[in-house]
């Protein structure tokens, strides 16, 4: 098997005693293959743990593949929508101690039934919907199907016999069994939860430690919502860049579990509005714009659609890289009744008023963001209500450049939001521009020797 530079591999194996200049790695662990080595059979590989570098044998490793965004993948194979019980009886033939579905009720809309065969029967178990939680005995309580099927397949508390064979749904995939063909599935029991460090709209998010590396983990226990954040982790697995927020991976455990690396220095509004002017200057606000202007034009060119560019999405490493998180994740549809989800002082007029996202929407918001940074986080249209952020910019009204602002920040900013999308630029187009505004402030290689600190150089 032939590896090019910078492919990431799972260890099938540990090598916990390396000779000179091998690596050192662990059964599991992810490498990146970084030349192939002038020793046959051998790669020059860095661990993404450790950091280290050092020869790794072909032999002991597999390549990490991207996972297909594919519909028939499914947290809940077995799951089988609105059938009845005497259609489960059916899908259960021939009988199989432990074979077992769930469908959804039809005499008891918002509730669920676990199928399971038994002894040449097929006992039907109401599972009740009650105060945001599912119960068969009203003794135990899970917060979702996922979590239901894997205490039952464990114990046999209230029902015949334990689960130990699903009857998939016909035309589904296994989320779990197409994450660990891919290298992408990780162990919970390799997983330490920390404290939580942020609550969203689909879950919380706690710190962690993953195998010896700091990680982030955010927990989606709604079964719908970690279907719908599935396909967009499948999209996460395509995606490599300095300036992304990197998935490490994904554990199946009581919902849904994604693990990315941990961004220290928290989100960019945050980080901006607890440190300010004093100690951050003009230089490292550009840093930050032009850094998360690579990241979208990586994603401009895998022709994928941010939708919810902010200062709240953008993170901060520990050497104070500004890396785009939740990219790529189509949100969970856009229906009418989303519209109220929408994020309105970032969101560009037509992907407001006819829920057209493009780049070119993602462009929009990045000039909002960027008078995000050069505000140092404070929230865009100060004093302003939504209703009133929505009229006026469609009636053409923009933001007035914070306070010190360069003038072709500023004029950047104005370009993003030209009220015809075709009118504002690429994200190639803007990174030129940001590069010759970072110009402007290095200091002339001449002056630099002298010791000099020229007007470009202004903070």
């Amino acid at each position: 098997m032939n590896y090019a530079a910078g492919v990431q591999c799972v260890a099938k194996c540990s090598n916990k005693k390396p000779k000179p200049g091998e690596l050192a790695y662990r059964k599991g662990h992810i490498l990146t293959i970084v030349e192939t080595s002038v020793r046959k059979g051998y790669y020059k590989a860095r661990h993404n743990t450790t950091g280290e570098e050092g020869l790794i044998n072909a032999n002991n490793v597999r390549e990490r593949e991207a996972l297909r965004v594919d519909p028939s993948l499914s947290l809940m194979p077995w799951f089988h929508g609105k059938i009845s019980g005497p259609e489960a009886v059916i899908k259960l033939h021939p009988p199989e101690d432990g074979l077992f579905l769930v469908r959804e009720s039809i005499r008891h809309p918002g509730d669920y039934v676990l199928c399971v065969s038994f002894s040449g029967e097929v006992f039907h178990y109401r599972v009740i919907y009650q105060d945001n939680k599912l119960t068969i005995d009203y003794k135990q309580y899970f917060y979702n199907l996922i979590d239901m099927i894997e205490f039952y397949s464990k114990n046999n508390d209230s029902i015949v016999t334990t689960l130990t064979k699903p009857k998939k749904k016909q035309g589904t995939k296994s989320a779990e069994v197409e994450l660990s063909k891919t290298g992408w599935l990780l162990d919970i029991t390799k997983l330490t939860l920390g404290e939580n460090i942020g609550e969203g709209e689909f879950g919380a998010v706690y710190r962690g430690e993953y195998m010896g590396q700091k990680v982030a983990v955010k927990i989606i226990k709604c079964d719908v919502t970690a279907q719908a954040f599935l396909q967009e982790t499948a999209v996460m697995t395509k995606l490599q860049h300095k300036n992304l927020v990197r998935l490490l991976g994904v554990i199946l455990n009581k919902g849904l579990h994604i693990v990315t690396e941990l961004m220290n220095k928290g989100n960019l509004g945050n980080f901006l509005r607890t440190r300010g002017r004093s100690i951050i200057n003009s230089a490292q606000l550009l840093r930050f714009a032009l850094g998360v202007c690579e990241g979208m034009e990586y994603l401009e060119s895998k022709k994928l659609v941010h939708r919810d560019l902010a200062a709240r999405n953008v993170l901060v490493s520990d050497d104070s890289e500004a890396k785009v998180s939740d990219f790529g994740l189509t949100k969970v549809d856009s229906k009418e009744s989303d519209k109220a989800k929408l994020p309105i002082k970032w969101t560009a007029p037509e992907a407001l008023m006819k829920e057209k996202f493009s780049t070119k929407s993602d462009v929009w918001s990045y000039g909002v963001l960027l008078w995000e940074i050069f505000s140092y986080g404070r929230q865009p249209y100060p004093k302003m209500s939504l209703k009133e952020v929505k009229e006026q910019v469609e009636a053409g009204y923009r933001m007035e450049a914070p306070e010190d602002c360069p003038a072709d920040v500023y004029s950047l900013m104005r370009l993003c939001w030209e009220q015809e999308p075709r009118r504002r630029p690429g994200f190639p187009r803007l990174r030129e521009k940001l590069e010759q505004e970072m110009a402007k402030r290095s200091p002339r290689p001449e002056a630099a020797h002298r010791g000099e600190i020229t007007s470009g150089s202004r903070s």
